[in-house]
């Protein structure tokens, strides 16, 4: 493991404490748990950002990219989720929305480097992805399938995220900031659903291969469980284009 990597690695393990240590103030402090100014957003930021950064350190040792080229990717990335996750910490503490706050100059600056933030992610990630399905990732049985199909659906995240910030922003634009918090509500579970595939797939490999089962039934168990995750991400997607 290059240093890298295990720097990268210390900072997902510290996103994720941050996010249970935000657990812990709202079981003190109290207050809402759901709306756009909660402890919510630190404790689930935290946590899904830093188990994705986890993941995606991971998962890459799978592809066929230079070791340099990786190594930046992952440092950028890392450097984004601190920034993203920083942000969004930093508002609960202010009492604020993170995201779509116009109110201030500050707030709008805030609210923007998020945006901006989650543009890169998307161009990151898109990169891995495409690396992904450009050569075969190694590892064991299933775990090419796996890694494809985790970085195809959490580039669907990735998209329902950047649909929920751009209708957000044309909403908070128009004058109207509090249909704009409430906007994202039907996007959020596609976008949950979707993000962690590139985590739960590859693992769900992994694991298989410490069974004594043989190649082919690892694969076919592997296939089953990526066309059960199309289906709770489609059912996801459903939902959300008739609750809007």
């Amino acid at each position: 493991m290059s240093s890298v990597e295990r720097v990268v690695l210390g900072v997902g393990l510290l996103l994720v404490l941050s996010g249970l240590v935000h657990l812990g103030v709202f079981a003190v402090d109290g207050g809402p748990w759901y709306g756009p100014v909660s402890w919510r957003k630190p404790v689930t930021f935290g946590v899904s950002f830093g188990a994705t950064l986890i993941a995606v350190t991971w998962v890459t040792s799978y592809l066929r990219v230079s070791p340099r080229l990786r190594a930046l990717l992952l440092a950028v990335f890392a450097v984004d989720c601190v920034v993203e996750v920083g942000g969004i910490t930093l508002q609960a503490w202010r009492r604020v929305p993170s995201h779509l706050d116009m109110e201030t100059p500050f707030d709008t600056a805030v609210s923007m480097t998020l945006a901006v933030g989650g543009g890169v992610l998307v161009v990151l990630l898109t990169v891995f992805a495409l690396a992904s399905f450009r050569q075969r990732p190694t590892g064991p049985a299933g775990m090419d399938l796996a890694v494809r199909s985790g970085f195809a659906i959490l580039l669907v995240g990735l998209a329902s995220g950047a649909a929920m910030i751009a209708r957000g922003v044309v909403l908070t634009r128009t004058g109207h900031q509090e249909a704009a918090y409430h906007s994202t509500a039907p996007l959020k579970p596609l976008h949950g659903v979707s993000l962690h595939a590139v985590l739960v797939l590859p693992v769900l490999a992994w694991l298989l291969s410490r069974t004594s089962w043989s190649e082919p039934v690892r694969r076919r168990i592997v296939t089953a469980a990526i066309g059960c995750y199309v289906v709770a991400v489609v059912g996801a997607g459903v939902w959300a284009v008739f609750t809007y």
